[in-house]
């Protein structure tokens, strides 16, 4: 086997070992077991992963000054992302799937609502372009060479299982079925043209081995956020009047509270996911910027505590 021919079937083995079309709860999707909430959490939280697209694609676009025929060919990734005109491109076609699901189209836009691994995952892959060669930046973007496939497993299992999306709302899914393929075929040739070294063979299969930790993590976070969050057993809440606090006293220790973290915890009846959560909070206090991720990070944090047990969402298996 030649090395090119090599290096090609290392990155086809990555994806299907490591891509997220094996992540649990993509399985759970396409086997139609997610609940509204959970399309509805995964469409708000997916719109900033296609929001840092473009910005990466322009980072790519910035490290190479002298191939023309490179740029041509990329500039077209931010085109379908952001559109010719207004209404226009993939992230046009995102917030209209968002909006089929139920989730108010401000608000995804807004980028209010993303849950904080969201915002950290998808921020790490423009960081990792910003921080690598154009090597190993246009080497992340082979997932590519999976997504097509994903996008037909999509639509057949939305077409199934959740008819109540319109299927106006799936435009993006079908367009990504035609793009992706194209993109992945110029950026594997391109790859596998300045790979001239086993060291360069070794960073591609690490940089598409990257990507995929970005993509696993954004849904890592987006599963955790249909868990559903309690007191445990054993912890006793109490007003501490002398210090105008609350205590949650646990076997071995006492956690004090502020007034907002109380309001917070009261709400966590183990019937409510985390999201919804922290979407209550975030209305009720409309001034609070940071009242959504706060109130996700007081959640981990009380479960690391041992204050708060999180069962897992209402409709995994």
């Amino acid at each position: 086997m030649s090395a090119r021919a090599d290096l090609e079937a290392r990155l086809r083995a990555v994806g299907e070992e490591r891509y997220h079309h094996r992540h649990p709860f993509n399985l759970r999707m396409h086997a139609g077991e997610l609940s509204a909430e959970e399309i509805r959490a995964w469409a708000r939280n997916r719109y900033y992963y296609q929001t840092r697209i473009p910005k990466k694609d322009s980072t790519i676009l910035a490290k190479d000054g002298t191939d023309t025929e490179f740029r041509r060919e990329w500039i077209g990734r931010i085109h379908d992302h952001d559109g010719e005109k207004p209404g226009e491109g993939g992230l046009e076609l995102w917030l209209e799937l968002a909006s089929a699901t139920g989730c108010d189209r401000d608000e995804v836009e807004s980028l209010r609502f993303v849950l904080p691994g969201v915002r950290e995952a998808c921020d790490a892959y423009v960081e990792f372009v910003e921080s690598h060669d154009l090597f190993d930046s246009v080497a992340s973007s082979l997932t590519e060479m999976f997504a097509g496939d994903i996008m037909k497993v999509r639509i057949a299992a939305f077409e199934a299982h959740y008819p109540w999306v319109a299927a106006e709302g799936l435009r993006y899914f079908q367009s990504r079925t035609s793009q992706a393929p194209r993109d992945a075929a110029f950026g594997l040739s391109w790859v596998l043209d300045h790979a001239d070294s086993p060291e360069d063979a070794a960073r591609c299969v690490a940089a598409l081995e990257r990507k995929c930790e970005i993509l696993w993590s954004l849904l890592d976070a987006v599963e955790a956020a249909a868990r559903r969050p309690e007191l445990v057993p054993h912890a006793e809440v109490r007003n501490d009047s002398a210090e105008d606090r609350t205590l949650v006293v646990l076997p071995e220790r006492a956690v004090a509270l502020n007034e907002s973290a109380r309001e917070l915890l009261d709400l966590c009846d183990g019937e409510k996911s985390a999201d919804a959560l922290a979407l209550e909070i975030a209305h009720r206090h409309p001034d609070a910027k940071t009242a959504y991720p706060d109130a996700h990070d007081f959640i981990a944090h009380m479960e690391r505590a041992g204050v708060l047990a999180c069962a897992a969402s209402a409709t995994a298996g």
